[in-house]
């Protein structure tokens, strides 16, 4: 009886907290509301967070949990775009979920490096850093190959050049100031090298 009575006891409990676990599960993305909310976001994107204006940035592949952060940034106005606050500020935290997810689950084309001057340096930058400067090589967090690491570095292969340029000088300006570890590393670069390593990266797969 006793036996009987601890076995149900048991089952009592288990039920109980796989429907608290079920409860308190997060919610699956729904890409089909995601792709609707990325139609407003194909001026600046493009239909599938492709290869658009070079000055935008490629979603196209990008890790889901990063996507979410920086909308996340942007609604509360930690990282600064005109733009992107207005639209960040119009979306609930399942919109950004679903959003995220569309543009993650599209395959990132492959881009190319444009300067072959250049190439060098910025690969040389990227796998080794810069040892004089204590400027960190940029594969320790976004991996070899540029696919970064989920919910903590994006992936970086294949960006356009033009976009990753732009963003190492808003850190190194302090305009960008959503990622202390990125502002100290843009600050002890200069221009060309700058330059060398967003160019690198746009080739890099």
């Amino acid at each position: 009886m006793k036996f009987a009575s601890a076995l149900l006891s048991c089952w009592l409990f288990a039920a109980v907290t796989a429907s608290a676990n079920e409860a308190h599960a997060p919610a699956k993305a729904d890409l089909a509301k995601g792709e609707s909310i990325a139609v407003i976001c194909s001026a600046c994107h493009s239909a599938d967070g492709s290869r658009g204006s070079p000055a935008q940035p490629i979603l196209q592949g990008q890790h889901p949990e990063y996507l979410v952060k920086q909308l996340t940034e942007f609604k509360s106005k930690q990282r600064v775009n005109v733009i992107m606050n207005g639209f960040a500020a119009t979306l609930s935290e399942d919109d950004m979920k679903n959003v995220a997810a569309f543009y993650a689950s599209k395959h990132a084309k492959p881009g190319f490096a444009k300067n072959a001057d250049l190439v060098a340096l910025g690969e040389k930058i990227y796998r080794g850093g810069i040892a004089e400067r204590n400027v960190p090589a940029c594969a320790g967090c976004h991996s070899p190959n540029g696919a970064g690491i989920p919910s903590q570095y994006p992936r970086m292969s294949g960006q356009h050049a033009d976009y990753t340029e732009a963003q190492l000088i808003a850190f190194r300006g302090g305009v960008r100031k959503n990622s202390t570890q990125m502002t100290g590393v843009a600050s002890k670069m200069n221009d060309r090298e700058i330059k060398a390593v967003a160019d690198y990266i746009a080739g890099l797969h």
